[in-house]
């Protein structure tokens, strides 16, 4: 039997340009911290990577300031659309769904889909396999987002996409994030697992599909896992999450194949950021976004990203 090894987690609830003062930072900062307390605390009592995913993700959808599940933001026709995946270190399986409505948490039907032979489903799919897990009909739209949304239809959506937290003090510069949310976990067997769940960018083209539900977004193996969040084509063009993984499977430590990573995003003048794991229990965020949303346990504390030197691309803690 494998030896056991100090769990690691690292969470977070999107990109964006700034968290419009100390208010919104300071409960953003309670929300997370609260949810990587209950995950690490289910690691420390021996489940399993991809168990503890699942949870955090749903800890995450289930909270309206965060762009998936409940608080999700709306598509240009007015509805919700939101996509999710899963990865396991231990079986390789890549699974998700993409576009599926009116369900409380999208990362439920990834795990199922994790032992299926269908493993990526898209939005009649996954609402046929919602119905077959009769899972109860589930309405994510939260006050704050219909205002967005009619605020934007008002503009002739002038914005590209909504904002990354729901906050009243937002309102008046919806175009303040990109929401996605994410869950990496080390677990005390030694397995990485890692989720990606998203409300989409808000006001899209119908039928857009998200990084979220891609390996480009979303990727693990046994020697690494990444979660993106930020805007999703540039995420698709730089295949961020499964480049990084695949130079830390090829040898790189994780921090260097962060930094070369955010390098060729810097160059490319990419929007986004990303949370990783090892499997030597290194933790790292990337970002070329102002702010990366995110919290993590290293074993001893929790701590985050949500105040970061102005400047800071790259952070990992080996």
């Amino acid at each position: 039997m494998k030896s056991q090894v100090q769990p690691k987690l690292i969470i977070h609830g999107g990109a964006g340009s700034s968290l419009h003062g100390k208010g919104g930072l300071e409960a953003v900062r309670r929300s997370l911290h609260a949810i990587v307390e209950e995950v690490y605390t289910l690691l420390l009592s021996g489940v399993d990577a991809s168990v503890a995913v699942v949870r955090g993700c749903q800890l995450l959808e289930d909270d309206p300031r965060f762009n998936a599940g409940t608080g999700s933001v709306l598509q240009s026709d007015g509805q919700i659309r939101m996509s999710a995946s899963l990865m396991d270190s231990a079986s390789g399986h890549f699974s998700g769904v993409i576009n599926v409505s009116r369900v409380k948490n999208p990362i439920n039907l990834a795990h199922f889909l994790q032992s299926s032979p269908d493993r990526v489903l898209s939005d009649y799919g996954a609402a046929e396999l919602a119905r077959e897990l009769q899972l109860p009909i589930y309405n994510g739209l939260t006050d704050l987002r219909l205002q967005e949304w009619i605020q934007e239809r008002q503009d002739n959506f002038k914005h590209t996409m909504a904002g990354v937290v729901a906050d009243t003090e937002m309102l008046e510069t919806s175009n303040a994030g990109r929401g996605t949310i994410g869950v990496v976990v080390l677990d005390t067997y030694g397995k990485l697992a890692v989720g990606t769940s998203t409300g989409g960018k808000g006001f899209e083209r119908i039928g857009r599909v998200s990084d979220s539900a891609m390996p480009a977004g979303n990727y693990a193996t046994s020697y690494a896992a990444v979660s993106c969040t930020g805007i999703g084509e540039d995420i698709i063009d730089e295949c961020l999450a499964a480049k990084i993984v695949v130079r830390v499977t090829d040898g790189m430590s994780l921090q260097e194949a962060m930094k070369k990573s955010f390098a060729e995003a810097h160059d490319h003048k990419r929007d986004f950021g990303a949370i990783a794991l090892d499997a030597t229990g290194a933790i790292a965020w990337g970002k070329t976004s102002q702010v990366i949303l995110a919290a993590f346990h290293d074993g001893d504390k929790i701590g985050d990203t949500l105040e970061l030197p102005e400047g800071t691309e790259v952070g990992c803690i080996v």
